[in-house]
Formats: structure tokens, sequence, C-alpha cells
């Protein structure tokens, strides 16, 4: 799943890469407000997928004495120093540009036709055109995400796609989506602006809508900022959970769990936490062989004369039971860990406590 967000976050930054150039230049050209801040959202997605495969990298990185369960929740702080920072910057400048064209209407120079080896060209095709290659690169950056995101719903056993995008927990390949979509709707909503300024000679147009793809660019900045933000707060995986108690509840050995707890570190890894109790009956059957067993064993290391003494017998007898004892729970704990982990493989770090064995009902 990695490999389909790198790709994807790829993809989106060559497309926006080329997409600011063209929309800069062609900008200048027209002198439209709607196209100069949809150069500004190109270059601001440019700069923040760039600041996405950073976090990206992070997370490759393994742990170590500083980081002990890895470095997976930088992603989530070069997501939100990206969102906060790079979008809401994005959003300033183009209603700062838009304020400017509209208090510059008195001194708008008239757009003249440019001259190609002879051909006349009125900038508004070269605007065309340029919106045009926008909606295609745009639109396959958009559908290579969707892809990933739609891979990682069936992984997740989700069907709901807005559901899914409020409540994922994978902010990086949601940033993706989300920003694909909005630079889409940022081209449509650039072309409706330069063509009624077109149509009906009213500059105002453009400008209008040169202020809605600013705002895009807020709301980019608020929904990927307070996604970040809740993932860096000790968020809680409630499908891992989820997932442990169906784990618990069909081991004959456990009776309960208790202070069941986790927390994300990153899309790929979360850490359980939880206490359990065992089953008498089910735990002291298996165990009876096993004490035989062990009980032998040690009373084969004693020398003849000395296997009879009843305090070297006790002990021995002591130290299988304990031996058995703890070799099983270990061998539970590490079942529970195991199948949680298969189910559900991001589960990453289980700690289990084992509080004892359960009491009986009615001997309280």
């Amino acid at each position: 799943m990695a490999h389909s967000t790198r790709k994807a976050v790829i993809t989106a930054l060559v497309a926006n890469s080329i997409l600011t150039v063209l929309k800069f230049f062609t900008a200048l050209l027209s002198h439209s407000a709607s196209m100069m801040n949809e150069a500004i959202h190109s270059l601001m997605d440019s700069l923040n997928q760039a600041l996405l495969l950073i976090g990206l990298r992070e997370v490759d990185k393994r742990q170590d004495e500083d980081y002990a369960f890895g470095h997976g929740q930088k992603k989530y702080l070069w997501n939100l120093w990206s969102a906060i920072g790079l979008f809401s910057i994005g959003c300033g400048l183009g209603l700062a540009h838009a304020w400017h064209s509209w208090a510059q209407l008195s001194h708008r120079k008239e757009v003249m036709p440019l001259d190609f080896f002879g051909i006349s060209i009125e900038p508004i095709w070269i605007a065309g055109l340029v919106l045009f290659i926008a909606l295609l690169l745009d639109g396959y950056s958009l559908v290579v995400a969707m892809r990933a995101l739609k891979q990682q719903m069936r992984q997740d056993g989700e069907s709901g796609l807005l559901n899914y995008i409020a409540k994922s927990d994978r902010p990086t390949l949601i940033a993706i989506v989300l920003e694909d979509s909005i630079a889409t709707f940022g081209v449509l909503l650039a072309g409706a602006g330069i063509t009624l300024t077109y149509l009906t000679g009213s500059p105002g147009w453009d400008i209008a809508f040169s202020v809605m793809i600013a705002l895009l660019l807020g709301f980019a900045a608020f929904y990927l900022g307070a996604v970040n933000m809740r993932l860096l707060s000790d968020v809680r995986d409630k499908h891992a959970e989820a997932v442990f108690r169906q784990v618990v509840a069909g081991h004959h050995e456990v009776e309960r769990y208790h202070d069941l707890r986790s927390i994300i570190i990153d899309d790929e890894h979360t850490i359980l936490v939880a206490e359990i109790e065992l089953r008498e009956e089910a735990v002291t059957a298996n165990l009876q062989p096993r004490i035989a067993e062990y009980e032998q064993q040690y009373l084969d290391m004693l020398p003849g004369e000395r296997r009879d003494d009843p305090k070297l017998m006790g002990y021995c007898r002591a130290r299988a039971a304990a031996q058995a004892t703890l070799e099983r729970t270990e061998i539970i704990i590490e079942e529970l860990a195991a199948e949680a982990k298969v189910q559900l493989p991001r589960i990453h770090h289980v700690t289990i406590e084992v509080e004892g064995i359960a009491t009986p009902p009615g001997t309280m």
C-alpha cells in the first residue's frame, strides 16, 4: 500500500510541476486573475507533494535509540506543516491577488492578440488549451490516487467512500485525493471565470472565480490540518481494538480482557496494550502433562541417592509447575498477538499482561 501512495504522490508532483509553469506563463499573457490563482494553486500543490514525499521517506527509517517505535509520526508532522503552511499561504496569496486585481480594474491593460509566426492568436485560446491540459493531467493524477484509495478501502473492508475519507487514518493518501479533486474543480472554475469575462467583457467574473479558487486552498488547509492534528493526538485505533476483542473471544483459554488500549503510530503501525485473565479449567487441563514431563526431567537430573529426598521432590514439582505455567502463558500471549496481526497487519506491537486466573463463578 505504501508503494501505491508513493506512486500517487509522485504522479501528482510531476503533473503539478508542469502545470505551475504553464499556468504562470498563461496568466502573464492573459492578465487573468483566476489563471494566476490557478498557478499559485499548482505551485502550492507541488510544494505540498514534495513535503509529503519527505514524510514518506521518514517513515522508511527504522526504529533507533531516540524513536523506539520508528519515525512514522513524522509523516503527520510534515503533512501538518504542509497543510497549515502551504495551503494557508496559497489561500492568502490568492485572495491578495484577487483584491489587487479588483483594485486595479480602472488601470487594467487591454489584452492584445499574440503574434506567432505571423498568426494572430487570442490569449483566451492559449488559456483554454492550458486549462484543457491541466484537466487531463489533474484528472489522470486523480484517477491514480483514487485507485490507491479504493485498493486501501478493500483491504480495510470499507465500501462507503465519503465515510472512509472522513474517518480514514491515512492522511497522505487522503491529501492527494483531496488536492487532485480540488485541483480539477479549480480548473473548471478558472475556465468558467475566463469564459464569462470573455463573453460579457466584465473582468469581475474572472476575479470572482479567482476568489473561489483561493478559498478552495483555505478549505484544504483547514481540513487536512484537522485530520493530521487528530492523528498526532494519540488517537485510538478502534478497528484494531475490535479485532483484539474478536481474537480473545475465539481463544478458549482466555476468560476476559481488561484495560484494552491502542495508539496509532502511523497508517501502517498501531500499538495495542491489554490485560487478560486466563480460564482456569482450560489452562490447568493443558498444564498437567507438561508439568509431569518437566518434573521427571528435573528428577532425572538429580543423583540417584537424592531422588527420594522430600524437599528436592517438592522443589522439582514446584519448579515444574512454574516452568509449565510460564511457558503456557507465553504461548497464549504469542497466539493472541499473532492472530491479531494476521487479521489486521497494521497491528505492529502488542503488549499483553496476564492478570491471573479468572475466579470461577460462585466462588466469591
